[in-house]
């Protein structure tokens, strides 16, 4: 009998024992997949959120290109009503709601150099431009900071 009660105990603690550790292999499988199918889906998201902020970069850059020629094509008077100030204001409302897109894409820095560089379009479309030499430069190097704000982002 008790050369039998000593088999019954050794396969019950081999029951248990592989038990135990199926339950272990299983449970360290269980949660290594769920951190690979998170990673997969951050990597994922990061993806899609980098899309978007080049879209939204692109459509910056489009829009305050439209808004510097406009600048340029200022005419000395203008009144309400004619071509050019429609032209001017449909397209510093497009700039207007692309800078605030970045505004929530971009962190801080990236959008302050982009309200800056907009702010400088801004005056130079509604209150003119008094030297052209004197703007592109102030322009290229307004832009220039933008873009350098926007690929340390991007990267």
């Amino acid at each position: 009998m008790a050369g039998e009660l000593m088999t019954l105990l050794t396969s019950l603690g081999g029951v248990a024992l592989g038990g135990g550790l199926s339950y272990l292999v299983q449970n360290n499988t269980l949660r290594m997949s769920a951190r690979t199918e998170q990673r997969k889906q951050d990597v994922a998201r990061a993806e899609s959120r980098r899309a978007e902020r080049l879209t939204h970069l692109e459509r910056f850059i489009v829009a305050s290109a439209d808004a510097e020629r406009i600048a340029f094509e200022r005419p000395a008077t203008w009144a309400p009503g004619e071509a050019w100030p429609t032209a001017a204001e449909g397209v510093m409302n497009r700039l207007w709601v692309t800078e605030r897109m970045l505004q929530a894409l971009y962190p801080a820095d990236v959008y302050s150099t982009a309200r800056v560089y907009h702010q400088r379009i801004n005056r130079a479309v509604w209150d003119g431009v008094p030297d052209l030499d004197d703007l592109y430069p102030e322009l290229d190097e307004l832009r220039d900071a933008f873009l350098a704000a926007a690929r340390s982002a991007l990267d």
